[in-house]
């Protein structure tokens, strides 16, 4: 049945698992969860290669900003996998100039021995506006930074900056899909949310309240809720 399927879980940037911890428990009844690893590989393809070898042969999957635009890459290579899908915080559109220039100005500074400098410079567009003092956020920010590190916050960039135009396969997805994003994500705004569902039938639109780019650890019980109710939803 389709609410057995296992759940697969995908980061962002420079994060890792501990951005789902606080959505995972009220998930776990619906069937296995597990966390992808997205920082080995400096291609999208790369990464939706790897992570496909080491996932069951089905699976719900659910991608935050950056694990969204692995999730599309998934859906390229292998849709029929893919019983139910979840995009959050996210954007089906590529890298624009000016981000590239920004992300090879961190990719410098990383490399240069300054990933916590990187990230306390990004924090801010990480959180809603009066969360950017919240010193809880900001640590898992930094305990994220260290598990990633700075190869893998280097591959990680490497592949957004490189990421194709997801726009075009948006059509062609037939499962059910969520797209949550957040009243104050100034990262990536509602609108490219709202694009995505637009161009997905069937799509079922959320928008947490409250919240900046980070809604798993702002606000994770309207995320678990809206991804429990994606989960329990009947399948076409």
């Amino acid at each position: 049945m389709s609410h057995t399927l296992p759940l697969l879980l995908v980061p962002g940037l420079a994060s890792s698992f501990r951005i789902w911890e606080g959505v995972i428990p009220p998930l776990w009844r619906h069937g296995p969860v597990m966390v992808a690893n997205h920082v080995r590989d400096d291609s999208m393809a790369a990464i939706a290669r790897r992570i496909l070898a080491e996932a069951p042969p089905r699976f719900a999957l659910a991608g935050h900003s950056m694990g969204g635009y692995i999730a599309f890459e998934i859906m390229r290579q292998a849709p029929e996998r893919v019983g139910r899908l979840a995009l959050l915080n996210t954007s089906a559109r590529p890298d624009t100039p000016e981000a590239t220039g920004r992300r090879r100005a961190l990719v410098a500074m990383a490399r240069d021995g300054r990933l916590r400098e990187v990230l306390d410079a990004i924090f801010p567009t990480f959180v809603h506006p009066a969360r950017t003092s919240d010193a809880g956020l900001r640590q898992l920010v930094h305990a994220m930074g260290d598990d990633v590190g700075v190869e893998g916050f280097i591959n990680n960039q490497t592949a957004i900056m490189a990421r194709p135009d997801s726009r075009p396969i948006l059509g062609a997805i037939d499962c059910p899909t969520l797209v949550l994003t957040s009243d104050h994500d100034v990262l990536l705004p509602p609108a490219l949310s709202e694009e995505i569902a637009g161009a997905i039938a069937g799509a079922n639109l959320v928008v947490v309240p409250d919240c900046g780019h980070l809604s798993q650890p702002e606000q994770p019980q309207a995320v678990a809720a809206a991804l429990s109710a994606w989960l329990s939803a009947p399948s076409a």
